[in-house]
């Protein structure tokens, strides 16, 4: 059993740092041995909310701050990213048919249908003038 982790990055709004977001989240799933299809499905929920905060909520304003914040216990994975950007509706955001909405040639909202597939639950609130979007992957004694 996993004891708890907690492990946090604050980085600039600038897409050439999601790299080093992407090892942070890759070092701190290690830590906690996830299985490496995890390991990928988790990464890439991230790398999407992180990419969707860069453009959509900064519009590519590097000045702002995006600050990761993981959390493991025995019973689950947690992201939670705050930004002081653009708020956003999540709910907005819905794909009913994915194969359709690809034939149309729409590029938008995948990252949403992605973070959504890969994840047991994806929350979005605004608050005080923050963003925060908590990402939740369920665990398993399999998992690990």
């Amino acid at each position: 059993m996993t004891d708890n982790v907690k492990d946090r990055l604050v980085i600039n709004s600038e897409l050439k740092h999601l790299n080093l977001a992407r090892h942070f989240i890759v070092r701190t799933i290690r830590k906690v041995n996830l299985a490496p299809s995890d390991e990928n499905k988790i990464v890439l929920a991230t790398d999407e909310a992180l990419s969707n905060i860069v453009e959509h909520a900064y519009e590519f304003n590097k000045s702002g701050y995006i600050d990761i914040n993981v959390e493991v216990t025995p019973k689950q994975f947690q992201i939670r990213i705050l930004n002081g950007g653009r708020d956003f509706d999540l709910e907005k955001v819905k794909i009913k048919d994915i194969m359709e909405h690809v034939k149309q040639g729409k590029r938008r909202g995948l990252g949403i249908f992605l973070m959504r597939r890969i994840m047991d639950e994806v929350k979005y609130s605004f608050k005080n003038g923050q963003n925060q979007l908590i990402l939740i992957k369920y665990l398993t004694t399999s998992d690990r």
